[in-house]
């Protein structure tokens, strides 16, 4: 059963009248604290750029500073391909994931940030891989030799790596290969990847199948449970590997050569699939966060109808530590949230105008709704958690915050809370103390560059490349 959340006793009286008197939610402004990460993944690339979401237990958190507040300079990759994965490994070089607008063909590129960017793509090699679903390989990673870790439309388990041939050209090469085919069934895909603390390659697929390859290349996997789809990554930790499907979240582990159910957790799904989600269910990617261990809890947020919920539990247990209204009245989220610490940001993708939505997601009800977007922070506490702030940033991307200079970057969507392709589009960053915009760059507007609310990536010089529909636009501080 869902627990909706009452007026709980705090640490200190102070504490339970200012909730009160603030309906909820204590005064904007407090710090975050923010630590400690979690444990290095030994078999990831370097924190913070080897994940779409940062790391094994995609908080969307970077240890590296960004841009920062001041002007920027704006370069862009024109790739004629969605670029929804980008990655950065630890010999600097730039590896993207991307899906060409010609034939939809997975294509990775690889590209050198130290150089100019070039006025056709700039990419010093690529490499097609077999086509899949709409999410299957997008979700790869960098492995602690900088190959990039991805399941083609094939079910191959692959890692390519990069080097220059004899004549000095750049090369992307399959280095190894793992079938998955007697694990994912004809005709599902793998939409989630990640590697946990001993080298196992967990993964999930559309159709709800959860196994993982040890690191010898043997596959062990359970079969879905029933009506139960993975339309989201997947996330690990020391404790075991988080998976959401259209129906609960669950903890999974690899006991004695056999992947089993740790603990399983229903939340609300709705009725319905709402606009601005592309599955009926949650469109998290499961968060491990915590101040304690850096991995101490699990969050999603729900599909609640009509306002979404914030749902928080003990990644040992699976108990519940908290579930707290989000977002607006209606409202929802198809992004991951981001954690640190004793603090959780999620922000509002209701009503964002994907063009497509994977096969099976069901209609959207209603079919389609204004973007108001909006922005909120929670934080744990001793007895459960709280409403830090609400804002109204209707942010179009995966927001990723940096410890290197504690700021929130993102882009934000331009124009009237009726989506057009004529709505501009500009790089925000915003204070995640009190949720207040601290800066905004205008980006190249309309539909062609539509950040579609996909993630970007600050890289270890302090630049922010975010993927677009055609792209990738790479920021730089002045």
């Amino acid at each position: 059963m869902i627990r909706r959340p009452t007026v709980r006793r705090a640490g200190t009286v102070l504490a339970v009248l200012l909730a009160v008197l603030c309906g909820g939610a204590l005064p904007a402004g407090a710090a975050p604290k923010w630590g400690p990460p979690a444990s290095p993944n030994p078999f990831l690339g370097p924190a913070g750029t080897s994940t779409m979401h940062g790391d094994a237990g995609s908080t969307d958190v970077t240890p590296l500073p960004g841009p920062g507040t001041g002007p920027v300079t704006l370069s862009a990759y024109p790739l004629v391909s969605a670029c929804p994965t980008l990655l950065q490994g630890s010999d600097r070089l730039v590896v993207a994931l991307c899906t060409s607008v010609a034939g939809q063909i997975p294509t990775v590129h690889l590209i050198d940030p130290a150089a100019p960017a070039a006025p056709f793509g700039g990419s010093l090699a690529t490499f097609a891989l077999a086509k899949g679903s709409l999410l299957g390989g997008v979700y790869a990673f960098l492995d602690n030799d900088n190959r990039l870790v991805v399941v083609d439309g094939n079910r191959q388990l692959l890692r390519l790596g990069h080097s220059k041939d004899p004549a000095g050209q750049w090369r992307i090469t399959v280095d190894s290969h793992v079938d998955l085919s007697g694990s994912v069934p004809q005709g599902d895909n793998v939409t989630g990847l990640t590697p946990d603390w001993q080298g196992n390659v967990w993964f999930a697929t559309g159709g709800g199948v959860v196994g993982a390859v040890d690191r010898g290349g043997v596959a062990q996997s359970l079969p879905p449970a029933a009506g139960e789809q993975v339309q989201n990554s997947i996330s690990t930790s020391p404790a075991g590997a988080a998976v959401a499907t259209t129906h609960a979240l669950y903890q999974f582990v690899l006991r004695d050569g056999e992947v089993r159910v740790d603990w399983r957790r229903e939340y609300d799904r709705g009725p319905d699939r709402k606009p601005g989600q592309l599955s009926h269910g949650t469109g998290s990617t499961p968060t491990y966060f915590g101040p304690s261990t850096g991995s101490d809890f699990v969050a999603i947020v729900d599909n609640a109808d009509p306002q979404v919920t914030l749902r928080v539990f003990r990644a040992d247990s699976g108990d519940e530590i908290c579930t707290l209204p989000v977002l607006g009245n209606p409202g929802g989220s198809e992004n991951s949230p981001i954690g640190i610490g004793n603090s959780v940001y999620v922000a509002g993708t209701y009503g964002y105008p994907y063009p497509t939505v994977p096969d099976g997601a069901g209609p959207a009800v209603p079919t389609n709704a204004p973007f108001t977007g909006g922005m909120t922070r929670v934080d744990i506490d001793p007895i459960g958690c709280h409403q830090v702030w609400s804002n109204g940033v209707r942010s179009a991307a995966v927001p990723h915050l940096s410890t290197g200079d504690g700021l929130l970057y993102t882009v934000i969507r331009q124009g009237f809370d009726v989506t057009t392709p004529l709505d501009g589009f500009a790089f925000a960053v915003i204070d995640p103390s009190d949720g207040s915009v601290e800066h905004t760059s205008p980006l190249p507007g309309t539909a062609v560059n539509d950040t579609l609310q996909m993630s970007g990536l600050v890289t270890d010089t302090g630049d922010f490349w975010q993927g677009t529909v055609t792209g990738i636009l790479r920021i730089r501080g002045e």
